[in-house]
């Protein structure tokens, strides 16, 4: 079959597909270090921007944004937060951070995060492609892949590289190129979600709160000064359209009902959707000249707030793979890419497993389902050992980790 026409070919080291959080970082990393790259997207940059997304960012995280040069924007518009309150049994419960392993975490919207990367990427004259259709990878059992897409002005290019990463998101396609006779998916599908909402009102609480309930769960975050983002467990088939504003309010504040006469503080609701979530690992993370990154190789739930931080962990440690590679070292330095994402990962579907089967409760969950929950959310929040667990489990561990 003859090839396909293209308008356009370029050659560099590595190929991108998918230009979120990952894709981008991966590329901003490799670009410090002379290494150019191409990052294509099937959204548009606006898609992406506009697409609202939770962020909690590890110390790490944030100061890799920082250190790296990409924006120091997470200090100043971010949200420190030294702890968070676990409610249960009507009564509110700290886990302070600090003083138990000294870290934080920072309160900083993927979608900023996001703009921050692309921001970075035009500064330094990076090449991102965004909005581009008919994705197709080529050859990656070769020393020699290839990327072509249809950019948004109807031309044809060629990416022709050395190494090719899949970070295009939870639905990826790069993930399908591993054969599937010699790749094995794990997971877990949960039987709720979120509703998600935005709300234009003041804050109600200056740290994150997670709250169990006997009505189920609920987390209140913040956006900004004005602008919250909160969650409550629904069902997975919920309408989000079939709520008023009213229903909204009269559950969350059920679900954070305590002694202590805590109430939200309400306000007209900006948006509104229902998050359905699942835990993924895809396993291998690279086949021939293919390296998996971000959420095409792995989704959490969003209970633990690890989503965001491990796909940067991933590229952080590709981006040491690929350059050892590239240097002369050759295919056998990615071989230390797998293990050391994957033990990460794996310690993370742990913890998010593990905080999500702690808060939210199950269909068929009967009274005694509900005072065993107590009782494990005593034991965490009643010990000092407990605490400590839950705080160095939130807050990240060092990138050898």
């Amino acid at each position: 079959m003859a090839e396909a026409v293209v308008d356009t070919v370029t050659s560099v080291p590595v190929a991108v597909v998918g230009a979120g959080p990952a894709g981008l970082m991966l590329a901003h990393l490799l670009g410090r270090a002379g290494v150019a790259t191409v990052v294509v997207d099937t959204r548009t940059r606006h898609e992406i921007e506009t697409t609202q997304r939770a962020g909690i960012l590890e110390a790490g995280a944030a100061r890799d944004l920082v250190e790296t040069g990409v924006s120091d924007r997470v200090l100043h518009e971010g949200h420190e937060h030294e702890g968070i309150e676990l409610r249960f049994g009507g009564r509110p419960h700290r886990i302070d951070f600090k003083e138990l392993v000294g870290a934080s975490a920072w309160l900083y919207p993927q979608t900023d995060v996001f703009t921050d990367l692309a921001n970075a990427r035009d500064r330094d004259g990076g090449t991102v492609l965004f909005g581009v259709k008919d994705t197709e990878v080529l050859d990656i059992t070769t020393a020699a892949p290839r990327v072509r897409v249809t950019a948004s002005d109807g031309t044809r290019h060629e990416i022709r590289a050395r190494y090719v990463v899949g970070a295009d998101g939870s639905r990826s396609t790069c993930r399908d190129l591993v054969p599937e006779d010699r790749r094995v998916r794990y997971g877990k599908e949960y039987p709720f979600a979120w509703f998600g909402i935005m709300a234009e009102a003041p804050t109600s609480a200056p740290e994150l709160v997670y709250a169990h309930s006997e009505h189920g769960f609920a987390l209140i975050s913040r956006r900004t000064e004005t602008v919250q983002r909160m969650y409550f467990q629904c069902g997975p088939d919920e309408s989000a359209a079939a709520w008023t504003d009213d229903r909204i309010w009269e559950t969350l504040q059920a679900r954070v009902a305590g002694r202590d006469g805590f109430r939200l503080r309400e306000g007209r609701i900006l948006e509104r959707t229902v998050l359905r979530f699942r835990s993924f690992v895809q396993e291998p993370m690279r086949w021939g000249s293919l390296a998996l990154a971000g959420d095409a190789a792995h989704t959490v739930p969003p209970t633990g707030a690890r989503g965001l931080n491990l796909a940067l962990h991933d590229v952080k440690v590709l981006a040491g793979v690929l350059l050892r590679a590239l240097g002369g070292a050759g295919d056998s330095a990615l071989d230390d890419y797998q293990p050391r994402a994957l033990q990460r990962v794996w310690r993370a579907q742990n913890f998010s497993s593990w905080m999500t089967r702690l808060l939210h409760t199950a269909p068929g969950d009967d009274a005694f389902d509900l005072r065993r929950q107590l009782g494990e959310l005593d034991n965490v929040a009643g010990s000092r050992a407990g605490r400590t667990y839950l705080a160095e489990q939130y807050t990240g561990w060092p990138t050898g980790a």
